[in-house]
């Protein structure tokens, strides 16, 4: 007891005489309580504040680490005047050599093996609980709040809201989250520094491929037949007049051991490989090639192919086609103004009984505001201001009906507006579909524009059956869903 005691003295006295040392002790001293206690509170009941979590795993658990690391160089390299014999290589050379001498030097070691295995549970607790909080859907949303509020918004309201960031941002691999965390190393810095852009560009080159993330839920060979899709919108008239467009997707198959590839998965078929070459946006698209199994090729341009190909140089991406290029924003989903309102007058949100409310949140939802503040501030005051100049005997027979529809409209805003981070209507595209304008640099058009021709004369077609069959538009009650029942 008194070598061992004589030890835990030696061992302090060393720790007074290295200022780097006693500097690391109390960093050691102060944390070690603090960090044990949240790591059993996080792995019992869990700690739902992003930014404590970060306190604890980003800023106490490297600084407990720091700590250990400065008592250890104090000790060997950083001593004072005074010779700390217990930590030198000379004095455990001479202890072990000497037989009468050694008995006492296995308390130091169990010493020593007993602090170390304190540390290395510690920083085990640590690493394991660091490692999770950094792959949470709050670390990757919530830490950097003003940055990542518009893609978290996205995310949570999209189909996809249930799977976790990192399923499809990293992955499984070391590569991938290796390459991840530089990046993400990067992008912390730009967020402290104030450099990062303003909107977030879509990271059309930064994501693992296709095949390694959505084959690990989906199967495009195993899907089949057509797919009956019914679109609601509302118009701007008085009634709100509920309308629906039905239409009949031709989902198809990549192709398995039932029948071949068909359909709108035709595409992402191994039997029909495409390629193409594309802005880096791949919003403009001047060639696609398609690679038969028999070895050939059928190249279709338009008509400025060489002189776009010219002008892209060497920005021109070439690319093989897969589910991603369609399913360009299949998490992180805006929307535009109409289907925006549509959606919260369809949930019952925005009460569809309110007369005007659908041409009236259109006209103030599109305005341009500073902030959400000013967004919420100047819809409320706008929309009561008219209907209690207009409708004020209805408001007055309904109460609550004007207050519920004004907080659905601010939430159609603030869900797909951020002006903070300079993203406003339109400004992601998705290209799961096309516009009613039929924009070349949208969706499906982009190849599917009559533009497109080979050297003998073939044309990629915008023929709208090769994708779906219109059953109804712009009807009240569509006879096709009366027949099939849902009246």
């Amino acid at each position: 007891m008194k070598s061992l005691t004589s030890i835990v003295t030696h061992f302090a006295k060393g720790i007074t005489h290295s200022r780097v040392s006693l500097i690391g002790a109390m960093m050691v001293t102060v944390i070690f309580p603090f960090l044990l206690g949240a790591i059993f509170y996080d792995m019992i009941w869990g700690i739902q504040n992003t930014y404590v979590a970060a306190l604890i795993y980003m800023v106490l658990g490297p600084g407990f680490i720091a700590g250990l690391i400065l008592v250890f160089l104090g000790l060997f390299f950083f001593k004072g005047k005074e010779e700390v014999r217990l930590f030198t290589l000379e004095y455990l050379r001479d202890y072990f050599t000497d037989p009468a001498k050694f008995s006492r030097l296995r308390k130091l070691v169990f010493f020593a093996v007993f602090l170390t295995c304190i540390n290395i549970f510690i920083m085990g607790l640590l690493a394991y609980r660091g490692y999770h909080y950094m792959e949470s859907n709050a670390f990757c949303g919530q830490f950097c709040h003003t940055v990542m509020s518009p893609e978290y918004t996205a995310y949570q309201n999209s189909p996809h809201s249930r799977v976790a960031c990192v399923e499809c941002h990293i992955g499984a691999g070391a590569d991938w989250f290796v390459k991840s965390k530089i990046t993400g190393a990067y992008q912390l810095l730009a967020v402290m520094l104030d450099t990062f852009p303003r909107p977030i560009p879509t990271p059309l080159h930064d994501l693992r491929p296709a095949t390694e993330t959505c084959a690990e839920c989906h199967r495009p060979e195993k899907f089949h037949g057509n797919r009956l899709v019914v679109n609601d919108h509302f118009d701007e008239d008085e009634q709100n007049t509920h309308r629906k467009n039905v239409l009949l997707m031709k989902i198809g198959s990549a192709g398995d051991r039932t029948t071949s590839p068909h359909g709108i998965h035709w595409h992402v078929s191994e039997d029909n490989l495409i390629t193409y070459k594309a802005s880096p946006d791949r919003t403009v698209i001047p060639e696609v090639t398609l690679h038969r199994p028999d070895g050939t090729k059928v190249v279709y341009r338009t008509p400025d192919a060489e002189e776009v190909l010219a002008q892209l140089g060497p920005n021109v991406v070439e690319r093989t086609m897969d589910c991603i290029d369609c399913h360009n924003r299949p998490t992180h989903i805006y929307k535009m103004p109409g289907p925006a309102l549509d959606r919260k007058m369809l949930e019952g949100i925005i009460p569809q009984e309110l007369p005007y409310i659908k041409r009236k949140a259109m006209e103030v939802i599109q305005r341009d505001y500073a902030s959400h503040d000013e967004a919420r501030g100047a819809i409320a005051t706008e929309l009561n201001n008219w209907y209690r100049q207009n409708y004020a005997d209805f408001i007055a027979a309904n109460p609550g009906m004007l207050e519920q529809a004004i907080a659905g409209v601010q939430a159609a805003y603030l869900e797909n507006v951020f002006p903070e981070m300079r993203i406003t209507w339109g400004t992601y595209v998705d290209h799961i579909s096309h516009t009613d304008d039929f924009s070349f640099e949208i969706g499906c058009i982009r190849c599917h524009n009559d533009m497109h021709e080979t050297e003998t004369g073939e044309y990629i077609s915008m023929d709208c059956t090769i994708c779906h069959e219109v059953l109804a538009q712009d009807e009240v009650r569509p006879q096709i869903l009366k027949n099939m029942g849902f009246y």
